[in-house]
């Protein structure tokens, strides 16, 4: 998984960082969101999904990649 987030969309709700604090974070200054795991671990795949539903902004998405086993 990969996340991709568009600070350029964001309307710093903190909706993500509620969600996903050890993927999401915000900037002191405006709130905006910052990323602090572009490929967060597996464990946190549902939370990173649920973020990205409820970002009003639709600033969040995720790249899903192939697992390392699923390619051999």
């Amino acid at each position: 998984m990969k996340v991709i987030v568009d600070q350029h969309k964001c309307v710093a709700s903190g909706q993500c960082v509620l969600t996903a604090p050890e993927v999401f974070d915000q900037r002191e200054e405006d709130g905006i969101v910052v990323l602090l795991a572009e490929n967060p671990p597996e464990d946190m795949a549902d939370e990173v999904r649920q973020a990205t539903v409820l970002c009003p902004a639709q600033a969040i998405w995720v790249e899903e990649q192939e697992k390392q086993e699923d390619k051999e």
